[in-house]
């Protein structure tokens, strides 16, 4: 079984060397590098979590659990979120002012409190400096 072993690694260019150095050789800066633990590859080098069977797919190929989401009335709504509302989500909408984002949310909002009770609404808005 290979053991972990230690590197030290250049804090302002990311240089490695297998030995302490004062400074770094590749940028020239003093007292930067910095002993870390180089952990042991698994497997040839495969990916933690990995299977050997795991290949890429199209997005069509993959199936989503219709279930575990929150669908409201809002069907162009429920299809930008993937089918609806993922439980304990958050969600970021963004755009420019006038197009509607807080009467949108403001609708989907008072929706999903009479399906589920209470609902958490944030806004926040940036000065122009």
């Amino acid at each position: 079984m290979p053991r972990s072993r230690t590197q030290f690694v250049c804090q302002q260019c990311g240089y490695a060397s297998p030995r302490a150095l004062g400074h770094c050789p590749n940028c020239g800066s003093w007292n930067s590098m910095v002993e870390q633990m180089v952990l042991p590859a698994s497997k040839a080098g495969a990916a933690a979590g990995t299977s050997p069977s795991s290949r890429p797919r199209r997005l069509r190929e993959i199936q989503g659990d219709p279930e575990d989401r929150l669908v409201l009335p809002i069907p162009e709504f429920a299809r930008a979120l993937g089918g609806g509302i993922v439980p304990g989500s958050l969600i970021l909408v963004g755009g420019d002012p006038g197009i509607g984002k807080s009467t949108l949310l403001l609708q989907a909002g008072l929706l999903l409190a009479r399906q589920t009770g209470r609902v958490l609404y944030v806004s926040g808005e940036e000065s122009e400096k």
